[in-house]
């Protein structure tokens, strides 16, 4: 019969641990120590109380190894465990309700009649520890649990590893604790077999961290593009032409860029030094430029704002001392000069700018208000000249066509004083006014010419030329009467229908001093 196989028939004979052993452990959180032989008799002195235990058939004695044994440091003797079921004498005790994997662990241990716990490895036959003064089943359970804890680890590890939830460094140093934990352990089972799982997690260990290195370095390549792109954007803002830039928003912009890239540096995966430390020097450099472009450019604004506000101050003083003029055409120039001068002053503070303009405004408005109010007497008072003056122009305009030419001119100048000693008339009337009576004019000047053109040979040619004009001139006037009738201009048609009145006018008197120049 082999080695192995005596080792087999001893862990047989020993017998198997169950639930009960399990519960008759010691209570202390660490687990004995094996006791020397040389103190086990000292600790007999103090016997534990007696326990009624199953009488156990004597194991057969196991033949010396050649492995050396540990010495075992000492411990306190553990608490007496529970009676044991009793069995027969001719049979080896056995622990009922036990799994298939205690069964299959016992096989590789025994336990000596001094309670020395072995386990059976490749290498040969290997102490674990001691346990005396406890049956070989209490002996060697508390070593097969230990067996079954290692391999519940390997079992975890293995599962672990084909999820998400373990990184490098976790792999790495699971699987260094585990190999650890494997080398000689303090327990009893198929060892050789737990080494072998763990040798063999290394190659999907090694798998498993080349594809959490490369997710890595993906996830890395991301978050150098995104940080990259924060850099990018702050670098834009810095670069804006501070005459175009709304400072407002784009601070507002660039403080969520700096929230943004410490967000990452939190949660976001970790850049290489030398990559995060050239973007934030970037990143830093882009907000120094935007934070000084801002302060240059609203200290120079504040500059322009404080001359301008002296300016324009200047501008209101000058405004409100013109308000109360009664100059009016002089003054109203001269408010149209200041308001050329306002537009070029450029703009104080929004506060100092308003409160300036409504000052200047008031004294405008004030000026033009006291105008159109002596405007308006005034017109009262020239409606009765307006009067006058109508009755004078219907007079003159029944001289046309000028028949008497002697007795048109004497009439026409006693019109004329007339005109001049009506007065003025209502602005709105002056134009429509000193139109037709010119028309007038016109029309018997060019009637007294007309006539003098007839009695001399040398202009008589010209008449015909004249002639020409006139009738072109008509055919203008015709044209342009149409297009402010079209137009709804009636001041315009008004206008116009006196010029073409007296047009026509000069017209028939030329043909008539053709047809005698002729005659």
């Amino acid at each position: 019969m082999s080695e192995s196989t005596d080792h087999a028939t001893d862990a047989a004979q020993d017998g198997v641990v169950t639930a009960d052993a399990h519960e008759a452990a010691p209570a202390s959180t660490q687990p004995p120590t094996p006791v020397p032989a040389a103190d086990a008799a000292p600790a007999a002195e103090e016997p534990a109380a007696p326990v009624e235990a199953a009488p156990l058939e004597a194991a057969p004695a196991p033949s010396p190894r050649p492995t050396p044994r540990p010495t075992p440091r000492p411990t306190p003797r553990p608490a007496p465990a529970q009676a044991a079921p009793a069995a027969d004498e001719t049979t080896t005790a056995v622990i009922p309700d036990e799994n298939a994997q205690t069964q299959a662990a016992l096989a590789f241990g025994r336990v000596d009649d001094d309670g020395t716990v072995f386990v059976t490895e490749a290498a040969g036959e290997r102490t674990v520890g001691q346990f005396p003064g406890v049956t070989p089943a209490e002996a060697i359970s508390l070593y097969v649990r230990r067996f079954l804890d290692l391999q519940s680890k390997v079992a975890l590890f293995e599962a672990r590893l084909g999820t998400a939830e373990l990184t490098a460094k976790e792999i790495d140093s699971t699987l260094a604790k585990l190999t650890d934990e494997v080398a000689e352990p303090a327990a009893v089972g198929d060892l050789d077999g737990l080494r072998t799982r763990v040798e063999a997690l290394r190659a999907i260990a090694a798998g498993r961290r080349a594809e959490l290195e490369a997710e890595r370095a993906a996830a890395k390549e991301i978050a150098l593009a995104a940080r990259t792109a924060i850099v990018d954007a702050a670098e834009r803002l810095a670069e804006t032409d501070p005459s175009k830039i709304q400072w407002k928003p784009a601070g507002e912009e660039l403080r969520i860029l700096l929230d943004t890239w410490k967000e990452a540096q939190r949660s976001g995966p970790r850049l290489d030094r030398p990559s995060e430390e050239a973007l934030w020097k970037r990143f830093s450099h882009a907000r120094t430029t935007f934070d000084r472009e801002r302060r240059h450019f609203f200290a120079e604004l504040e500059k322009q704002n404080t001359g301008a506000k002296a300016t324009k101050a200047g501008l209101v003083a000058e405004a409100e001392r013109l308000a109360s003029s009664t100059e009016w055409g002089a003054t109203a120039g001269a408010y149209r000069d200041l308001m050329t001068e306002w537009k070029g002053a450029g703009r104080a503070n929004r506060k100092d700018d308003d409160a300036l303009w409504s000052r200047f405004r008031g004294a405008q408005d004030a000026f033009f208000a006291a105008r159109d109010a002596a405007n308006a007497e005034t017109d009262a008072e020239y409606a009765e000249n307006l009067i006058v003056k109508e009755v004078v122009l219907a007079e003159a305009e029944a001289l046309l066509p000028v028949t008497d030419l002697a007795q048109a001119k004497v009439t026409l100048r006693n019109l004329q004083d007339r005109w001049e000693s009506a007065g003025k008339v209502p602005r709105a009337d002056v134009q429509r006014m000193e139109a037709r009576m010119r028309a007038v004019e016109t029309a018997v000047r060019d009637s007294e010419q007309a006539k003098w053109t007839r009695t001399n040979p040398e202009t008589r040619a010209r008449a015909e030329g004249m002639l020409a004009q006139l009738e072109s001139a008509i055919t203008g006037l015709e044209a342009d009467l149409a297009k402010a009738e079209a137009a709804g201009n009636k001041r315009k048609v008004k206008d116009i229908e006196t010029d073409l009145a007296a047009r026509r006018a000069w017209l028939e008197q030329v043909v008539k001093a053709a047809e005698e120049s002729r005659g």
